[in-house]
């Protein structure tokens, strides 16, 4: 119970205040440092989760991570849905927070496909949020398969996770995770809920995508013959 308690507690901070940041200062492109300070909250958010509950559950606060994990026989099918439930739940509580503080009308930083880059594509969208998470979970497999990286792990998935945010926010408002998605969208309603099943079916997509790759890429070269 204690992984899945870490799980809550990590993915309401990252919606609290990932979210929560996109809602106070904007996220648009057009507005440069509010487009800048999502991407490092959601980064920052990260880097201290990592530290402070990565020794319990190993950090994952996203399905995608679970599912790659899951894959790659690092969890259980037990503990995948567990932490999923956590995750969902710690994402509705930071919802309800950010009600609270910013209005029950304020967006949630819910994602949308932002037209003006996408012009409205849900294939572009789908893809960009495919490419967007294969990234970053690659990045956390590879940079937590070996031990001796334990001590940056929390930074450089931190880091990662700003970088695809950067490009990210643009394209779609950045899920990559689709507990971040699910509990703002349904809170939010409208566009976002109807658009919702993007944010979950492509960054699935490639989270699994990322752990059957590094799986191949980190088998001996006789091994992938």
């Amino acid at each position: 119970m204690k992984k899945y308690l870490a799980e809550l507690i990590g993915t309401f901070v990252l919606v609290t205040f990932g979210c929560g940041t996109a809602v106070a200062v904007g996220c648009s492109s057009e507005m440069g440092s509010g487009y800048l300070l999502t991407a490092l909250a959601f980064g920052l958010v990260i880097v201290a989760m990592a530290y402070s509950i990565g020794n319990i559950s190993g950090c994952h606060i996203n399905p995608a991570v679970s599912l790659a994990m899951l894959i790659r026989k690092q969890l259980s099918v037990k503990d995948f849905v567990g932490y999923v439930i956590s995750q969902i739940l710690g994402s509705a509580l930071g919802c309800v927070v950010l009600g609270i503080v910013f209005g029950f009308d304020c967006g949630f930083g819910a994602n949308q496909i932002q037209s003006g880059w996408t012009n409205g594509s849900v294939p572009g969208a789908l893809l960009a949020e495919i490419i967007l998470t294969f990234v970053f979970v690659l990045a956390i497999i590879g940079v937590t398969s070996k031990t001796e990286n334990s001590a940056i792990s929390g930074i450089v998935i931190g880091l990662t996770l700003t970088l695809v945010h950067i490009l990210g926010i643009a394209l779609t408002g950045t899920s990559v995770n689709p507990a971040r998605s699910l509990m703002p969208a349904i809170f939010a309603g409208g566009t976002a809920l109807a658009q919702l099943w993007i944010f979950i079916v492509g960054p699935l997509i490639g989270g699994a995508l990322a752990a059957v790759v590094y799986t191949y890429l980190e088998q001996p070269a006789d091994s992938a013959k």
